[in-house]
């Protein structure tokens, strides 16, 4: 939820402007950094989710390798497709 305060006033004051998104959310360096940080984690965390589903079959894998991509483009993409892939792969082997 906290990078969604600084999302959230955005929007309402520009609206879905995709082209102003981009061009803000790349304005300096440190933000393109922590955007790549952002796409290496979330590349890492579908890796992650793959390798081990096809080790350990946990069922529906693909919904948080979705989750990830949906919310991906904030900084919480990871910090949801991987707990929610954690929860399924225990639920699945209980």
């Amino acid at each position: 939820m906290l990078p969604f305060t600084q999302l959230l006033p955005w929007l309402f004051e520009f609206g879905l402007d995709l082209p102003r998104l981009l061009i803000d959310a790349s304005a300096t360096p440190i933000s393109v950094f922590a955007w790549l940080d952002v796409l290496v984690t979330a590349v890492v965390v579908i890796g992650f989710i793959i390798a081990d589903a096809l080790r350990r079959n946990p069922g529906p894998f693909w919904l948080p390798i979705l989750g990830t991509l949906l919310v991906g483009p904030s900084l919480v993409g990871a910090s949801f497709g991987l707990p929610l892939y954690l929860y399924l792969r225990k639920a699945m082997s209980s």
